[in-house]
Order: C-alpha cells, then sequence, then structure tokens
C-alpha cells in the first residue's frame, strides 16, 4: 500500500463533501458525484425538507446535472460515487439512465436497493444492470451520517425539554 488513495476513494471523497452540504443544511447528509472521462459532471445532495420535495436525492440531482452536460439522458460511460446506499427511487434512476458503474460508500440496510433489501442495480431481468462496488470509504461515510443522526437525536431532545419549560402566560404573576 503506497498510501496514494484509489480513484475510487478520490471520488468517494468528494461525494462525501457533498452530503457535507447537505448535513449543514439539517439535510440526512448523503452525497453524489458523476464522472466522466476523469472529470466530475454531476453533483448531488439531499435536499428533501430544503426543497419540500420528494425527488430532491442526491443521486437524482446528480443525474439531471449529468445529463445536461453529456446532453443525453443516457449516461453510459459514466460512474457514479454515492456515500449511501440507493433506495428504490435512486437505484431505478440509475438503471434508466444506464450508467454503467455505480460505487458506494455504506449500505442502507433500512431502505438500500443496491443489494440491502433489494437489487435492482444487478437485476438481470433488466434490459441495464451496473457494475457495483461497495464500501468504498466506508467508515468515513457511516461515520458522517453516524454523526448526523446523533446531533438530530440532541436537538429533538433539546426542542421536547425546551417545550416543556415554556412559562404559561395565564399563570405569570403581575
Amino acid at each position: 500500500m503506497t498510501g496514494i488513495p484509489s480513484i475510487q476513494e478520490k471520488y468517494m471523497k468528494e461525494a462525501l463533501k457533498q452530503a457535507k452540504k447537505a448535513a449543514a443544511l439539517g439535510e440526512v447528509p448523503i452525497g453524489c458525484v458523476i464522472v466522466y472521462d476523469g472529470k466530475i459532471i454531476g453533483r448531488g445532495y439531499n435536499r428533501r425538507n430544503t426543497d419540500k420535495n420528494t425527488l430532491c436525492h442526491a443521486e437524482i440531482t446528480a443525474i439531471r446535472k449529468a445529463s445536461k452536460v453529456i446532453g443525453d439522458w443516457r449516461l453510459e460511460g459514466c460512474t457514479l460515487y454515492v456515500t449511501l446506499e440507493p433506495c428504490q427511487m435512486c437505484a431505478g434512476a440509475i438503471v434508466q439512465a444506464r450508467i454503467p458503474e455505480v460505487v458506494m460508500g455504506c449500505m442502507n440496510p433500512k431502505a438500500g436497493c443496491a443489494g440491502s433489501i433489494l437489487n435492482l442495480l444487478e437485476m438481470p431481468q433488466f434490459n441495464h444492470q451496473c457494475i457495483v462496488y461497495r464500501g468504498i470509504l466506508e467508515e468515513e461515510c457511516s461515520q458522517v451520517l453516524k454523526d448526523f443522526f446523533v446531533d438530530l437525536r440532541k436537538r429533538n431532545k433539546t426542542e421536547k425539554e425546551q417545550a416543556r419549560v415554556v412559562p404559561n402566560p395565564e399563570c405569570a404573576e403581575g
């Protein structure tokens, strides 16, 4: 081992930067980049709550941007890097976009559709299958999510405690 990060690690770090943008907005930190000919042509991060839109997943945003750059809905020759295993919607979009390679950080045992619950990316019944690489910078990708949910639980607990201590104005003296 030379200490030089692999190409997969290099681009997963870029996806992690996107995930951190989501976290800064208070969104579940999921990030995605799409690479073509050694260049990032699409970036995305989770914005469902911010945009009040179910479709604002990291992968969907990155696919939309990459399609504009390529000028086609087919993203053949591209590699998608995502910090968390895609859900059913995103896995379906990846297959529909004909993305040949998907590189994932950590698995999602509660909602993942690239190997955990289902594996839409490698189903031989579809007219397109992806080559899937799992566990790239898994610890870092997982830690970003763990940190987010620990912080979210603390914030929710503090908000509940503060809601309990709010004085009733009708009981105030004076």
